[in-house]
């Protein structure tokens, strides 16, 4: 009989892809460049991914923050290459640890970016903001709203209250950066809690077990 995997006593937590949303041009950057970058040092140091953009503006301020917090930064190009990402686009390429070059230019970007992403913060922003957070919700991914930062973010509660999107709930309004990714964080620690009951059980499961050696003869 093959031997068992070892019973491990340590729970691996869930790790969330986070995605921050923000104005990669705008008056916005110059005034909430800081809180884009709390927003990513936060969630890195609440041990999950960031994900953006791959583009400059806010979002890349929040992936200088996720990796001098010593966290993960995964960016998703609208480019289908290294060399449109840097040349046809005029993107950077610093503070990420992997781009995605998703090639589908900036509106299936967004798309592709919100679906691999659990949840989607949105700090200044412009109509791009909007489009990230529109498709969120109705991905029924939670969003959070960085109120005064200005842009999209500080629009968004009005927008809410004259369309009453089905899945308005989903979103938390915060002014904090650190509190609002751990508000976040617990919705999806909520969401998510039968996902982790079967991850601790995983320590045992098949295909963590020796395969049975060939017989001879």
């Amino acid at each position: 009989m093959s031997p068992k995997a070892p019973k491990s006593n340590v729970q691996r937590p869930l790790q969330y892809s986070i995605c921050v949303s923000g104005a990669a041009a705008g008056p916005t950057i110059k005034s909430s460049w800081d809180e884009a970058e709390a927003l990513g040092a936060a969630i890195a140091r609440a041990g999950h991914v960031l994900t953006t953009g791959a583009t400059v503006g806010l979002p890349y301020y929040a992936a200088k923050g996720a990796k001098e917090a010593g966290g993960m930064s995964i960016g998703f190009s609208p480019a289908s290459s290294l060399r449109e990402h840097l040349r046809k686009y005029r993107l950077p390429y610093d503070y990420f640890d992997f781009i995605n070059f998703t090639g589908f230019n900036y509106v299936g970007r967004d798309l592709y970016l919100v679906q691999s992403s659990d949840a989607v913060l949105t700090v200044g922003g412009r109509i791009g903001s909007l489009h990230e957070l529109t498709s969120a919700l109705e991905s029924r991914r939670p969003c959070g709203v960085l109120i005064g930062s200005g842009g999209a973010a500080d629009m968004v509660s009005a927008i809410v209250n004259l369309l009453d999107p089905e899945f308005n709930d989903l979103i938390i309004y915060d002014e904090d950066p650190e509190r609002l990714v751990e508000r976040i964080v617990k919705v999806l620690d909520r969401e998510n809690k039968d996902l982790q009951k079967e991850i601790d059980k995983r320590t045992n499961s098949w295909f963590l077990r020796q395969p049975e050696p060939p017989r001879s003869g």
